[in-house]
Order: structure tokens, then sequence, then C-alpha cells
């Protein structure tokens, strides 16, 4: 199989190429650096403008499927004005270029994977969500809405499109958990905001493992929950890695301390997604790590 990536050099995006790769696929990076070149590990490198809507010719021939991960970290800066047009944009301009090559190829690809986030429902509480559940009402549900829309031109020419609404990915290289880690370690850990708000969470190794399931799999389309099956609350997952990693859990950030220090942003951290897959679960998919103690187990042993 032949797989154009965007967003191959982050968290989940190498860990996809190197799965594909040690598999013996075929691997098309496609990057903004026009200077880059193919890196050593046998994949190859292609050019791309999200932008400018400009995707280098020829990039997608022969591609039999395109995952598009690409996309500024909400994480990653305080929520200016400026910032948050720049998470739309980079997510619904880069998504509308991606989609239209793919409507654009004279062979077009069988799938086009295209990012989305469990962001998309909102706060919603206590209550159990699954994909058939209607966008909420906030700035990254707008932007989820807006992600997963800009995708129609290859929907439009027949091309399947799956959408992974993903959760937080267990990982201690990157996203929330890379930032938690340290803090557990140093025994600074403890529960963010009340500690009731559901964390929708999935391993690294499940959500590599679901992207490929996603590729092969005809009857999987639109929006998917990239979650593990039992989700919990911030109290539970912050208790449960505080014992992964031998450390006290007894430390609180109040919600007005999280707004003071992140702004904005803070929002994210205590909003509530009790997302679980419905449509990997229907179409058989099988979690490595379902429970939050095996996705930490998983971690600490890969890093031991």
């Amino acid at each position: 199989m032949r797989v154009a990536i965007t967003g191959s050099t982050g968290l989940i995006g190498s860990a996809l190429t190197r799965s594909l790769l040690a598999d013996g696929h075929q691997v098309v990076r496609l990057v903004r650096d026009r200077s880059a070149t193919a890196p050593a590990d046998g994949s190859e490198t292609a050019h791309w403008d999200p932008v400018a809507g400009w995707v280098q010719p020829g990039a997608l021939d022969g591609a039999d499927a395109v995952v598009h991960l690409a996309g500024a970290g909400v994480g990653d800066r305080r929520w200016t004005a400026a910032y948050k047009r720049e998470i739309h944009d980079s997510r619904v301009l880069g998504t509308g270029t991606i989609a239209g090559a793919v409507a654009d190829s004279a062979a077009p690809p069988r799938v086009l994977v295209s990012a989305s986030a469990t962001g998309f429902y909102g706060d919603t509480g206590e209550r159990v969500v699954d994909e058939s559940e209607p966008a909420g009402e906030d700035f990254l549900a707008s932007v989820c809405v807006d992600w997963e829309a800009a995708a129609d031109p290859a929907r439009q020419m027949g091309v399947r499109v799956v959408h992974p609404r993903t959760g937080l990915v267990v990982s201690a290289k990157g996203g929330a958990f890379g930032r938690l880690f340290p803090l557990f370690r140093l025994g600074l850990g403890g529960r963010l905001g009340s500690g009731e708000q559901y964390w929708p969470f999935i391993s690294l190794t499940d959500h590599v493992a679901a992207l490929r399931f996603a590729l092969d799999t005809e009857e999987l389309s639109g929006p998917v929950n990239f979650t593990a099956p039992e989700p919990l609350t911030n109290r539970e997952v912050t208790r449960a890695l505080g014992r992964a990693l031998h450390r006290p859990a007894f430390a609180a950030v109040p919600a007005v301390a999280l707004r003071a220090a992140l702004g904005e942003f803070a929002g994210t951290i205590t909003c509530s997604a009790r997302a679980v897959p419905g449509a990997l679960h229907k179409a058989g998919f099988v979690f490595a790590h379902p429970r939050i103690a095996e996705a930490l187990d998983s971690v600490l042993r890969t890093a031991g």
C-alpha cells in the first residue's frame, strides 16, 4: 500500500509512519519545507503549502490512501485572537488543500483519513456520547465542524472519508500526557480543576492501530471516535498516573488558577467529553489497551 501523510513528524504521524514502513508499505511524507529531502528511513518526500492551496504535482500519484494529520497545536500557545485564527485556518485550509488535491487526482486514492477531535462535542458533562451526538457550541467545536466539512471535495468525488475524533493520546513524548508525565515524576501531579470532567483517552499504540484499521475497513466512514472504551474523569486518570509512577497525586490546580495561567485554553482542560468508540466497536476493532492502567503501562515499558 502507498500512503501519503501530512503531519508525519508529529507524535501520531511519526508513529504511523514507522508502523507502515515496518510492514513494508510505501510512505510519502507531505512536508511544507521545500528544501526538505527524503529521510533515511526509506520514505519519500513531497511538498505542499496549505495556505496557498498547493500540493506538489504528482505527489499523490499511485497513492492508495491519504492520512491528513497536520494542524497548529491547540495547546502550543496562549489563545490570542490571532492564534485562534491560526488554529482554525491551519486545519480548515490544510484540509481543503488536501481534499482538493485528492479530488483532482487522475486516479484518486480510495480513502482519505482526515483528523478531527473529540472537541467536536463541546462540554457534555456526564453524558455518554458517540458519533451520533451533535456538535457543541464552543470554539473548538466550531473548529471541528469546519475542519470536517473542509474534506467535502474528496467526499463529493466518491472517496471514502474518515474523521478520527481523537481524545487525549497517552504518550510521554507529546500531547497533554507528555506534559503530565514530568510533573508526576517530580511528585507534583494531581487533578486539574474539579477533577470530575471526563477525559477521553487512547494509547498511542491503539491510535496507530485504529488509523490502519480505518485505512483497511471499507465500512468505516465519516466521524469515528478514537477513544478507549472506558473514559475516565480527570481525577481517575491522574490517580492512575500517580500509581503507575509510584508518586503521590495529591496536588490540585483550581480552575481559576488554570484560567489565570492559560487563558481561554484552560477550558479545554476542564471541559468534559465522555466519548466512547461506537463506530470502532461496531466495525470490530479490538483495543490493545482498553483501560488507562494498560495504556500507562505500555508507555512505561516502552520508555524503560
